[in-house]
């Protein structure tokens, strides 16, 4: 299951999304585990994990939302385990 699907099976709710994400952007040296049933989600590995979303933070200049999204994406794409 990636963090999409549980998402999608509201196993992973908005807010805790939006919470896991402003945590992560706000220090991204601290660990941010996402908790879904019994599964976990390390936030930083998911953003880690996927290029893209490394490319895009990596922008100097990306705006706040471009940011959020990166983050987002990661997390959705994620495998949850």
């Amino acid at each position: 299951m990636t963090g999409g699907e549980a998402f999608r099976a509201k196993l992973l709710t908005r807010d805790a999304l939006d919470a896991s994400v402003s945590a992560y952007l706000a220090d991204p040296s601290q660990p941010v585990v996402l908790e879904i049933g019994d599964k976990r989600l390390d936030v930083a590995a998911a953003v880690l994990a996927h290029k893209w979303s490394t490319d895009e933070l990596a922008v100097e200049d990306a705006t706040p939302e471009r940011r959020r999204q990166a983050v987002r994406t990661a997390v959705l794409v994620a495998p949850v385990g």
